[in-house]
């Protein structure tokens, strides 16, 4: 099947060309993050922001590298888009679906992008960041309600997928 080739191929991508994916590319993107599994088909607990905005993601950056004592910290790589995925977090008994739900929009977006050989990478640590910023999160269309709680950088590479051997390295218990 293809499907383990683009999956058996795909890894993170920290270094970007500059060059911005195309509309086209970034539809086809979204469209495999719409069709990922979202628990209890909760869509309206869930909010994409697609960022372009380089002063913005610059600013970001520089907010990171204050926050973590990194001031040369370029989160990003140089990425010139970003997909930021906002859900309700605080719902109880079941807010940690909310998570999971992100994660698996953010995976389906990075396959999707090593499918078509866009760069991609899961950005967690600096939507943090974002978090903790309120002058910057406010200048994101974000519903009320929703926190972002991660994201995927796009964006054309110099890199390849190539087909790699994938070892055990989970430890993985049975119960039979």
């Amino acid at each position: 099947m293809e499907f383990f080739e683009t999956l058996y191929s795909r890894k993170t991508v920290r270094s970007y060309n500059g060059t911005p994916v195309t509309e086209a590319e970034l539809q086809e993107i979204l469209k495999a993050g719409y069709a990922a599994p979202i628990g209890r088909r909760r869509y309206d607990t869930l909010h994409l922001t697609v960022i372009t905005d380089a002063a913005f993601l610059a600013e970001w950056e520089k907010r990171v590298g204050l926050e973590t004592g990194k001031e040369d910290a370029h989160p990003f790589y140089g990425a010139p888009t970003l997909v930021l995925i906002s859900s309700v977090v605080d719902e109880d008994p079941y807010g940690n679906v909310n998570y999971s739900n992100a994660a698996s929009i953010a995976q389906n977006m990075a396959l999707a992008a090593c499918d078509l050989g866009v760069g991609a990478c899961h950005i967690w640590g600096a939507v943090r960041t974002l978090n903790n910023c309120p002058d910057l999160l406010s200048r994101l269309p974000i519903p009320a309600g929703m926190k972002p709680v991660c994201s995927v950088a796009l964006g054309h590479t110099h890199e390849t997928y190539t087909l790699r051997e994938i070892p055990a390295r989970i430890e993985t218990a049975y119960l039979k």
